[in-house]
């Protein structure tokens, strides 16, 4: 074990040693002080919150290293206040006699889980020749993990117990994974939408404590690479986007309705913090937390995963819902069990499919710099992009091709291929060169078919206001942006919850005109770039969409009343 790089990478956030070319807890008296817990409370004397506190002061004074961690002060008073308040005396008796003794359970065979990992992830932990096993996954180094549920739920038990060394995490720029803020913070400013997040919590426990799910989650840092370095995508610069000739995905406007309850596969869009996960731990209760509560096994991505820089996005496969809910932010409310009935795939993965992408925060004047809009949107298209197809993607991609010059002979050869096989969406778009021939962008999506890149077998994207509630960002813009790295990563339809916002009450009409143009990713961003210079510059004060189609301003206008842009 010793010899293994991934685990040397990762040793020092976890709380284990290795003792004998074996991993196991640092002491016997930890281990002693876990099995009197998994016994019950008859043994170990845990039956009340403020005991449970205890419980974990008394582990964690077993392990030398955590004796200079200082946890959250009201800490002992947020785990006694939900477990012998909050909780009814039921729900308490179920947990101190049937859940505590199963997750010390579980603790006890974290180290055996974690060297067996390590055994399935041989040769350097290696998936289908893909490294794969737990480590620490820096900033500027694409790479995936594989972590089986069972697993998981060991770690994120290791954060309820606060067993996580956590004094050389900020050097690693990782977030907070212990759970002390996360009860200290109901303590100390009391909220009911906190309480029912630890509900989620602990609803989490009681499931895995019952029946213990034998699936996967993957974990994977993607990166454009700000130097060319093949197979890698390189980050895109102006003239990239200026000069694309890609078509614009089919856009779907869905008025009411929450991301992760659409029903198709696709990829569901994380509004994150640079820091994965966000406030999850702490007070936060929006989008991203929301979501690492009714999925709780994202929280194990916040062991390894460094915050994100510019160039970075994270996507996660995977990670099974326990929860159902209602409200958001202050009105969050944990509403009962869910069963999560996706498919998996044939890694053991619940087809759910998480995008994590941090937009700028409070960006107001700023976000319209051009090179603000440019760092957004390749933002969006390291999420959105299959790095998987990234040599493919380079070779339709010839500088030639994106210049709009005359297509290469791989393209050219492709031109007297039958009309049946020429269209990307039929719904969407027409050839508009009929009898004459085609068009580069059409020809350019047949070439893309035949590469395995195609809208046939690729999953669409499903987003919504990134960047625009906290974050101040400006939600047309935005909507704009995600559309554009949508249609530019060959995702064959943007799926997009306005949530009822009142500044995307026109967002079909918009959509739908510049469709029926035809118009490519370039001409959509030159019209982007064209108005942010205004709105930064002080000549204009509308909205993009009025900017883009002045008859807006009247809410009854038909399709055939707006002008026609060239």
């Amino acid at each position: 074990m010793e010899s293994r790089e991934d685990l040397k990478s990762i040793l020092p956030y976890l709380p284990l040693v290795i003792r004998s070319s074996s991993l196991s807890w640092p002491s016997e008296a930890m281990v002693e002080a876990l099995k009197a817990m998994a016994r019950g409370p008859s043994h170990s004397g845990v039956n009340s919150g403020e005991v449970l506190f205890l419980a974990i002061s008394d582990l964690r004074n077993h392990t030398f290293y955590l004796s200079s961690d200082v946890l959250a002060p009201f800490a002992p008073y947020g785990y006694a206040l939900f477990f012998d308040d909050l909780m009814s005396k039921e729900e308490s008796t179920i947990w101190f006699e049937q859940i505590v003794p199963a997750l010390a359970n579980l603790l006890l065979r974290f180290p055996s889980l974690l060297e067996t990992h390590y055994q399935q992830h041989a040769g350097s932990g290696r998936v289908n020749g893909v490294q794969s096993g737990l480590r620490l996954l820096p900033s500027q180094e694409p790479g995936i993990v594989f972590l089986s549920q069972e697993l998981i739920g060991a770690l994120v038990g290791c954060s309820l117990f606060c067993l996580f060394p956590v004094s050389n995490r900020d050097v690693e720029h990782l977030p907070m994974i212990n759970f002390d803020h996360m009860f200290a913070s109901l303590y100390d400013s009391y909220k009911e939408s906190q309480e029912n997040k630890i509900r989620c919590i602990i609803h989490y426990f009681e499931r895995i404590c019952s029946y213990i799910p034998m699936g996967h989650v993957s974990f994977e840092r993607k990166v454009l690479a700000l130097e060319h370095h093949p197979p890698c995508i390189s980050y895109p610069k102006d003239t990239f986007w200026s000069n694309s000739v890609i078509p614009l995905c089919h856009f779907e406007v869905q008025n009411s309705g929450l991301i992760e309850d659409q029903s198709g596969e696709a990829l569901e869009v994380d509004f994150a913090n640079k820091y994965i996960g966000g406030g999850a731990l702490n007070r936060g209760c929006v989008q991203e937390e929301i979501r690492f509560m009714t999925n709780p096994e994202l929280i194990a991505g916040m062991l390894f995963l460094p915050s994100m820089a510019d160039n970075e996005a994270i996507e996660i496969i995977g990670a099974e819902r326990f929860s159902s809910y209602n409200g958001y932010a202050s009105s969050f409310r944990f509403s009962g069990d869910y069963v999560d009935k996706r498919d998996v795939d044939c890694f053991g993965r619940h087809k759910t499919r998480i995008i994590a992408i941090d937009a700028l925060c409070n960006p107001r004047l700023r976000q319209y710099r051009q090179e603000c809009l440019l760092r957004e949107i390749n933002k969006a298209f390291c999420g959105f992009f299959d790095q998987s197809k990234s040599q493919q993607y380079e070779r339709l991609f010839q500088e030639r091709a994106c210049s709009g010059a005359e297509p290469d002979q791989s393209i050219q050869d492709l031109m007297d291929m039958s009309e049946n096989n020429l269209l990307l969406h039929e719904s969407t778009y027409t050839s508009d060169e009929t009898n004459k021939g085609i068009s580069l962008n059409q020809v350019i999506g047949n070439y893309v078919d035949c590469q395995n890149l195609g809208y046939e077998d690729n999953f669409g994207i499903v987003t919504g206001n990134w960047g625009c509630g906290a974050f101040g960002g400006d939600p047309e813009l935005k909507t704009i942006i995600q559309w554009l790295a949508a249609s530019q990563a060959l995702r064959p339809f943007i799926s997009y919850y306005t949530f009822g916002l009142e500044a995307l009450q026109n967002l079909d009409q918009v959509t739908r005109w510049i469709l029926s143009h035809q118009w490519t990713v370039g001409d959509l961003w030159n019209m982007l770039v064209d108005y942010s210079y205004q709105k930064y510059n002080g000549h204009t004060s509308v909205g993009f969409f009025t900017w883009l189609l002045p008859s807006l301003h009247g809410h009854d206008t038909q399709m055939s009343d707006l002008p026609n842009m060239p």
